[in-house]
């Protein structure tokens, strides 16, 4: 008799649910945290030449060195720090993970927080521990030192600014858990271009320290590049979980051609930041809204009936995020990305009607 995979599969890969992405044919998109913004119609054109004379029948760059000194100039990363490059920086969580994943390992976060840091903490057979943000969704500094000195965790993930809920913690905060930490401390920067603030500058500083970066919130989430900045003597040792050729040919040469416009993307950037303070305005001036603060491109708010108000929007063309009933602190909860300025004033007019006229 052939086993099932009950029989077989470890009961907590089991009992998780997979990651899920909602359907956005035709739809408005604001669900992902995505740049709205397509690169220039010049910088297309040159890519599309590199891609057409690509040499696809040969494995990538396995070290991806012509990427890795660009990305260098183009991110300002600090002398003496190395790279490590990951298919997103989802893989670039996996490989920290099970590297770490000695029996008794413990990963600690703050809830809410990036879902999957506990996802593949779970996929790397290690537990987890998630100590809750106060209200407010600030950092609760007494319960993480708490919990770390409870847990003595081998790895800490923190997101700056975090995600769902767009805001920096304190950093005074963060270097105190830094101290704290018995094990690894990460720092997830993945939306740094929209916060004006970054931890880079600590990571001479502090040994355990470790900095994740990606490119996609800056507008080349087609491409799956994320990247881990830290000491030589952790990533040497990482390198070892990294699975050969993990970042493709076209992947190398597009990001090599458009790093070399940065400031086309820091520009984007810009915009997409100017877009939020007019969207942050118009939420706060609607009744029945509640806004969070952010320093991301997304912005997390609270309505009554959130799930209502997200199937509302659904059948008026408008897709973000419904997060209600994933976490406590995030009950009627809704997060919106950012978008071009005639995206933004579609969602807000889909939010003002399905606010006052849900549809069942």
């Amino acid at each position: 008799m052939s086993a099932t995979p009950d029989q077989i599969i470890r009961p907590e890969i089991l009992s998780l649910s997979a990651y899920h992405v909602q359907p956005a044919n035709r739809m408005v998109k604001l669900d992902a945290m995505e740049n709205p913004f397509n690169l220039p119609q010049s910088l297309r054109n040159e890519i599309a030449q590199l891609t057409a004379e690509a040499p696809l029948n040969r494995y990538p760059d396995a070290s991806a060195s012509h990427l890795k000194d660009r990305l260098r100039e183009a991110l300002d990363i600090p002398p003496g720090m190395d790279i490590l490059l990951g298919n997103g920086s989802d893989e670039i969580i996996q490989i920290i993970a099970l590297a770490v994943a000695k029996p008794g390992a413990v990963l600690l976060s703050v809830e809410p927080a990036f879902v999957m840091f506990r996802m593949i903490a779970t996929f790397a057979g290690m537990s987890y521990a998630g100590v809750p943000l106060k209200d407010d969704f600030t950092l609760d500094l007494d319960e993480m030192l708490d919990a770390i000195s409870q847990h003595q965790p081998a790895l800490i993930f923190l997101a700056y600014p975090n995600n769902p809920t767009g805001n920096l913690f304190d950093d005074a905060s963060i270097l105190q858990i830094l101290d704290a930490a018995p094990g690894l401390v990460v720092i997830d920067e993945a939306y740094h271009a929209f916060a004006d603030a970054s931890l880079i500058d600590r990571l001479a500083q502090y040994p355990n320290l470790l900095l994740m970066r990606t490119l996609s919130k800056l507008g080349l989430a087609g491409l799956r590049l994320g990247l881990l900045i830290g000491r030589p003597e952790w990533l040497t040792q990482l390198e070892k979980l990294r699975l050969p050729y993990n970042v493709g040919v076209a992947t190398q040469l597009i990001a090599e051609k458009v790093l070399q416009h940065i400031d086309i993307l820091l520009q984007q950037a810009s915009s997409i930041k100017a877009e939020r303070a007019v969207l942050v305005r118009a939420l706060q001036a609607m009744v029945g809204v509640e806004v969070f603060p952010t320093d991301a491109n997304f912005i997390l708010i609270r309505t009554a009936d959130a799930g209502q108000v997200f199937q509302g929007l659904k059948q008026r063309g408008v897709l973000i995020k419904n997060l209600d009933g994933s976490h406590p602190l995030l009950k009627n909860c809704l997060r919106v990305t950012v978008g071009t300025s005639d995206e933004n004033m579609q969602f807000l007019a889909a939010l003002q009607a399905s606010i006052k006229q849900p549809i069942n």
